[in-house]
């Protein structure tokens, strides 16, 4: 094998092994207090976004939050390298906001399951 084809390999090899760590690394890089999504029931009126069909695959945090009233903890990595790499309850925020920005309130988002309506957002421990 000619020594510039072994070098490519190798560099590819290496890139290849840092992306991989780069996708297991960011559940080990939590720091500091942890976030959640908090689903709190209310009778606020208004837009509100039907999360009732939503995959659990797709937006965790808020069908554990709607479930049990809080979401499991998400810790932000250090240097922002996590964020760029893990989802996260601000993801899911961001998510509802886009499916019907007339349901952002002040302090979170307005959505309905099965009938329910509850305020959703993040809060720090």
């Amino acid at each position: 094998m000619r020594p510039i084809t072994r070098r490519a390999l190798l560099a590819f090899a290496v890139v290849c092994l840092a992306l991989l760590a780069l996708g297991a690394l960011p559940s080990l890089l939590g720091a500091g207090e942890p976030y959640y999504l908090t689903a709190t029931p209310t009778d606020a009126e208004g837009d509100a976004v039907n999360v009732t069909g939503l995959s659990e695959r797709r937006y965790p945090y808020l069908t554990e939050a709607v479930a049990s009233g809080r979401s499991d903890p998400y810790r932000r990595g250090p240097l922002g390298l996590k964020e760029s790499f893990a989802h996260s309850p601000f993801d899911e925020r961001k998510g509802l906001v886009a499916r019907n920005p007339d349901a952002r309130r002040d302090d979170g988002v307005l959505v309905t399951d099965g009938g329910e309506r509850y305020l959703v957002e993040v809060t720090r421990a």
